[in-house]
């Protein structure tokens, strides 16, 4: 479950109480692991996986009645903004309206010369001053993306870039100080989940966004020409869920320099994961073994080709050099035994998805009897509809053979059978979204790929977070020996 979908007050989920109420109720249920999704900071579309930054923390989740206790908001400045329908969806233009206001107020209100704020300045250095520089231009020029940015400062010509920072001095440090807020509670968070004996899963995207300041600071590691134009971007190709394949738009990076720096710039993100999450998932692992890439200027992904990937060098290179960083493999989509090789030599589990294993158009890698131990399965993603409404909008074909597998002579015990079904599979560790535990329909959807609507907006109700539920889920995991 997302941070963002916490039955916080305000328009959206925080790092605030409801969080370690949710915490609570996970450990209630027996539940060992929480995976979340990216937690930085979202850009036009709302989409975690679009973010500004490859490390920082996303503003929206800084919890206000948190800022009130440390006294840097009065309740009567937060109640003073409405935040739309927040008990159902998240409305992000409200969020942006009225967020960064309270924001702009608390850190008014903060110790600039407060000797924990300069030791976080210290120590997140190598990417918190390219951000704050980056956030604090882009404000200026109200928001535009980076490709729309006058050419010397996106080129950060070093006379541009000397004169910004002397005038915006006092935005860079409205910038500095949301990521020192954010963190703060952040790992207050992760250590009141392990005081509950919680993990947290964590979730990066292998590549940046192209309105970030990962592309802006480090342009020599990603596929740009002299005026940062990306002239290759990220995709897939067209297939029978995609006719014109998908066009995600993102700057693909340049290998070898990569290579010629040690695999620096994946060192230090890994690295910054690991201080905030127990475990990451990496999004799109297959990109690592060959990736493809669309023309810039190709409107559709159907003119792209594919490149040999870092490969195997690279894996061994986060396994030695991060040798205790635990690392799932988002091995989803189209694999091919060049990809299932580097994932063995990797040691890292796999993903198998439930939903998969019941669809014409796969194979039966993802039939939970084939599930190797060493492979995390899920009932569903982020980007799949939830079960309950699965067994409505799929193919009849697919769902006839789902509830014949599952032996389902009544509807209504689909999800449930579905989520036993994950949890009696050989995999190691079983991770089922809460919308299957609740039984929710196509309301409770996080995310449709290639829309734009509803999306990344659903909210759990928090009358539905039971001590009854909680027993529920740990007596079906008890049962499966989990």
């Amino acid at each position: 479950m997302p941070i963002s979908s916490l039955p916080s007050p305000y328009g959206i989920g925080s790092l605030g109480a409801a969080a370690r109420r949710f915490i609570d109720f996970l450990q209630a249920a027996g539940q060992r692991f929480w995976q979340i999704l990216p937690v930085g900071p979202t850009g036009y579309g709302d989409s975690p996986y679009q973010s500004f930054s490859s490390f920082a923390g996303n503003p929206y989740f800084i919890d206000l009645d948190y800022l009130a206790a440390a006294g840097l908001l009065q309740p009567g400045e937060i109640t003073a903004y409405s935040w739309g329908d927040s008990a159902v969806r998240i409305d992000y233009g409200v969020l942006y309206q009225n967020r960064f206001r309270l924001l702009r107020v608390a850190a008014g209100r903060m110790d600039a010369e407060a000797p924990d704020f300069g030791r976080f300045l210290a120590d997140q250095s190598d990417w918190l001053d390219d951000y704050a520089l980056f956030m604090a231009v882009k404000s200026h020029f109200g928001m535009a993306p980076l490709r729309d940015w006058p050419r010397d400062i996106r080129l950060r010509e070093t006379k541009a870039l000397g004169q910004f920072q002397h005038d915006l001095a006092a935005e860079i440090l409205f910038w500095r100080q949301v990521q020192f807020l954010f963190f703060r509670q952040w790992l207050d968070l992760k250590a009141y989940a392990h005081e509950k004996d919680v993990k947290i899963i964590g979730d990066i995207p292998i590549y940046v966004s192209p309105d970030s300041s990962d592309l802006w600071a480090w342009p020599d590691l990603f596929q740009t020409d002299a005026e940062l134009n990306l002239v290759d971007v990220a995709g897939c190709p067209p297939d029978s869920f995609a006719p014109q394949g998908q066009l995600w738009g993102n700057p693909l990076y340049s290998w070898p320099r990569h290579e010629e720096t040690g695999y620096g710039w994946w060192l230090r993100r890994l690295r910054h994961c690991g201080r905030i999450y127990d475990v990451v998932r990496i999004d799109h692992f297959r990109g690592f073994e060959s990736y493809y890439a669309i023309p810039g200027q190709d409107e559709t992904a159907a003119g792209g080709r594919w490149r040999r990937g870092p490969g195997l060098p690279f894996i061994e290179t986060l396994k030695r050099e991060l040798p205790d960083l635990p690392i799932i493999a988002e091995d989803l989509g189209f694999v091919t035994p060049e990809v299932k090789q580097l994932l063995a030599a990797s040691g890292y589990p796999g993903m198998k998805v439930l939903q998969f294993a019941f669809d014409s158009r796969e194979g039966s890698d993802y039939m939970p009897y084939n599930y190797p131990r060493n492979s995390v399965v899920y009932t569903g993603t982020h980007d799949n509809t939830t079960s309950e409404d699965w067994q409505h909008s799929a193919p009849a074909a697919d769902v006839g053979f789902a509830k014949e597998f599952l032996d389902v002579r009544d509807p209504s015990e689909f999800t449930s059978r579905f989520v036993r079904a994950a949890l009696g599979s050989p995999a190691d560790t079983c991770i089922i979204p809460l919308q299957d535990y609740l039984g929710l329909g196509a309301e409770a959807r996080i995310n449709t790929p290639s829309t734009r609507e509803k999306n990344w907006q659903w909210r759990v109700d928090p009358a539905a977070l039971t001590d009854a539920l909680a027993e529920k889920i740990r007596r079906t995991a008890r049962l499966f020996g989990r």
